[in-house]
């Protein structure tokens, strides 16, 4: 049997390394203060969880990401969290029992069975905000506008949103009769926006002219803001316009607030773009940057997911994988302070040793008979003594 090399890591887990650990660290904490200056509290989910509650709502997707094992306590199926929102869904049910708004945060590494398929990684570290307890416009425009922030804040240029509204596919599906297979089938061609596997499916679907004529249309309203104007249009006199004509005012209004807060920002709608049909309810957004050819950040409404955990709240969100905002961010350039102190049993080189680090100054401290000095330890400074006092000097000035 050909033995393992045992410093291998399985195919899409990564190990972070000191200098890469800290930079993340660093933006990590940066990120978690603003959302705590937003109101936004911290919460720490259970990385290993009941396997039905990390799928409430989630839809087939998030179970294939599901890696599962049995409890050995229980014999219940457990699941290690692919995505931390239904977790953090459950402590709003049944921690915070007021009707007002609940605002929390989290941070925290997430396991995927299958890798991205740019990313390749099967390990991010998601981040993210929620807020519970408020159905209107005005909380999905918060959570966007933090969403925005915390992308600034990652120091991310030429930001694109894109927003879309699961409520009109939902609302046409319904009122088309849809049976739940030719439901499942066509939110799968629109998805890949196969327009001619759309035109030839639907002509075999036994629904009103109408429908299928909207239907088609669907892929092409995407773009600025003309084609809510063109949805509008289309949509006039079919069964459900009035629910359709909401899910557009909601559109335009964030469209709107967003142009007024974010003249710069480049929005564009895609009213076939049904990312987390399954989980969510309502608008759904995400952002872009011109680096990476996938989403930086996502989120969108999803109103009484709490309803399984026995409270059903509104609520919208947003997460994104701080691993990859780390790879953009671009730290202060100027370095920590680092002190090389020597080994000697001097009770005031204890205590200047123990102030440096309460003022948050990094001291290693050298061991007898260790190998290497102060700069293979990765230090800039070195604590001396001079007229009978312990002081730092800068390695480059010695």
């Amino acid at each position: 049997m050909q033995k393992k090399d045992t410093w291998l890591l399985p195919e899409g887990i990564s190990e972070v390394l000191p200098e890469q650990a800290a930079h993340l660290e660093k933006l990590r904490r940066k990120l978690l203060d603003t959302f705590a200056c937003w109101g936004y509290q911290l919460v720490i989910p259970p990385f290993v969880d009941f396997l039905h509650s990390l799928l409430i709502g989630s839809g087939h997707d998030l179970d294939l990401q599901t890696f599962k094992l049995t409890d050995q306590l229980s014999g219940e199926m457990l699941g290690v969290r692919a995505d931390m929102t239904p977790q953090v869904a459950r402590i709003d049910a049944h921690h915070f029992q007021h009707d007002g708004p609940t605002r929390l945060c989290y941070a925290g590494t997430v396991l995927h069975t299958l890798g991205d398929p740019l990313e390749k990684s099967r390990s991010p570290m998601q981040i993210g905000a929620e807020l519970y307890g408020h159905a209107g416009l005005e909380s999905d425009y918060e959570v966007i506008q933090l969403m925005l922030e915390m992308l600034a804040i990652s120091g991310l240029q030429n930001v694109h949103l894109d927003l879309g509204h699961v409520a009109i596919y939902r609302a046409l599906a319904e009122h088309a009769g849809l049976d739940p297979q030719q439901e499942a089938e066509l939110f799968d061609v629109l998805q890949r926006k196969a327009r001619t596997e759309l035109a030839e499916m639907l002509a075999e679907f036994n629904i009103d002219t109408r429908y299928k004529d909207v239907f088609n249309a669907l892929p092409k309203l995407n773009g600025g803001r003309d084609v809510l104007d063109k949805a509008k249009a289309l949509l006039t006199g079919v069964a459900g316009a009035d629910e359709i004509a909401g899910a557009l005012a909601d559109l335009q209004g964030i469209a709107d607030k967003l142009r007024r807060d974010f003249p710069a920002l480049t929005v564009s709608f895609d009213l076939a773009e049904l990312r987390g049909y399954h989980y969510h309810t309502g608008m759904v957004f995400a952002a872009f940057v011109p680096a990476l050819g996938k989403e930086i950040a996502r989120g969108g409404r999803y109103d009484n997911i709490g309803e399984v955990f026995g409270r059903a709240r509104a609520a919208t969100g947003f997460s994104a994988d701080l691993k990859v905002l780390a790879d953009m961010y671009k730290a202060d350039d100027e370095a920590a302070q680092v002190v090389f102190a020597p080994f000697a049993e001097d009770a005031d080189l204890r205590e200047a040793v123990r102030d440096l680090r309460a003022q948050g100054v990094a001291v290693i401290q050298h061991l007898p008979e260790q190998q290497g000095g102060a700069e293979q330890q990765g230090c800039n400074a070195i604590l001396e003594k001079h007229n009978q006092q312990w002081v730092v000097r800068s390695l480059s000035c010695r």
